[in-house]
């Protein structure tokens, strides 16, 4: 039997604009249109929000954690659930768990519990990033150097083999640890390549995007900067416009006038979306955690390792969006895309997700006027209302 329902609001963002005083229409856990409100059918059971407005819900390619746990550390179903649950109060409804540089056996047994995860459907799981641990030990970050290597065939192989199982499989990989033609083998595989932790020459980042690589992890952190003789990986985002990038839009790991700068030369199609890269602080009040057997302090708003290397980002998706909107100056709809229809499009999932077109997913958020979560629906089903 065919349920349908109608949530009305003030207004809604489809994704792409606004409609005033209209309904969302949602039947059985799927998008059936955008209507004005006296279009409403009149079998649809109402579900009226009296402020605010009805958005998509947001998409989140890096989270390393949250709710008190690391995938790391916990890697299992159990683990991939806390983690999707402790986002979705912020409005993310899909994302990708990210393990961040470990063993090969750490990052199998991350692959088995993501591949299972999705076997039993875990509300919010979206698939595995993998970050590392082919990176560049000069642009190591937070990632343990003793665990840094170059891809081998076997490492190759494993990716192609995970993506078979996993609805979206990213990698994050350094040019001076991958060469083109695994990037070309892994795009060929559905393997969606993201380029960081890299000293990558614009020549480099160049041959990356050729070979099948899509978008870049973090801009501006652990990356070539631009030089006045060299563009760097930072010069190779902003120019070749098939490439999108992720941006931790916190205020501590990009400067706000960086953020505008880029945002006014990025040269599409690609675009600069949002990612938290948030850690196991998020929806907790803990102070401090471990990575690869580090602690890792927070703050006044900051990981950092002892060293004072920032570790992550103790950030969640709705704060990102009104950063962008409030101290970037960024159109409110055109922040909300960074943060679900440009990360669907980069995951490969524009179709059903990042959006409120007919046939999407109905992951959507209800927002207030100030810009805080008020509800988040997946697939139609209530996961947290305020």
């Amino acid at each position: 039997m065919t349920e349908q329902k109608a949530y009305l609001a003030p207004r809604i963002f489809d994704g792409e604009g606004w409609q005033e005083n209209a309904g969302l229409i949602v039947e059985n856990g799927v998008v059936a249109g955008v209507v004005r409100a006296s279009d409403i059918p009149v079998e649809a059971q109402t579900i009226t929000l009296a402020d605010g407005f009805i958005a998509p819900g947001f998409v989140d390619l890096q989270v390393n954690g949250g709710g008190g746990v690391m995938l790391n550390d916990h890697r299992s179903v159990e683990g991939i659930r806390t983690i999707c649950a402790a986002h979705q109060r912020f409005g993310t409804t899909a994302l990708l768990p990210t393990l961040i540089t470990d063993t090969p056996e750490i990052t199998a047994e991350a692959v088995a519990a993501g591949i299972e995860a999705a076997r039993l459907d875990v509300p919010g799981f979206l698939g595995l990033h993998l970050e590392g641990p082919h990176l560049s030990i000069a642009r190591k970050g937070a990632h343990d150097p003793e665990l840094i290597r170059e891809m081998e065939d076997v490492d190759l192989a494993n990716l192609i083999a995970a993506r078979v199982e996993l609805p979206v499989l990213l990698t994050t990989v350094a040019v001076e640890s991958v060469t083109p033609q695994q990037i070309a083998a892994l795009a060929g595989a559905d393997v969606k390549v993201s380029i960081g932790h890299t000293e990558a020459t614009l020549e480099a980042a160049q041959a990356a995007f050729d070979a099948g690589a899509t978008t870049a992890t973090h801009l501006f952190n652990a990356m070539s900067p631009i030089g006045n003789r060299e563009p760097g990986l930072v010069g190779a985002v902003l120019s070749i416009g098939g490439l999108s990038a992720g941006l931790i839009a916190d205020g501590y790991h990009v400067h706000p006038e960086s953020i505008g700068i880029a945002m006014r030369s990025k040269r599409g199609p690609g675009h600069i979306f949002l990612v938290t890269d948030a850690m196991a602080t998020i929806g907790t009040d803990m102070t401090e955690f471990t990575l690869n057997g580090r602690t890792i302090k927070r703050a006044d708003g900051r990981l950092t390792l002892l060293d004072g290397t920032l570790a992550g980002a103790d950030l969640d998706m709705i704060s990102a969006v009104r950063f962008m909107h409030q101290t970037i100056g960024i159109e409110l709809d055109e922040a909300m895309r960074m943060a679900s229809l440009y990360p669907a499009r980069v995951a490969g999932v524009a179709e059903t997700h990042g959006h409120l077109g007919n046939g999407a997913r109905a992951d959507f958020v209800h927002i207030s006027d100030d810009l805080a979560i008020r509800g988040v629906w997946i697939g139609g089903e209530a996961v947290h209302l305020a």
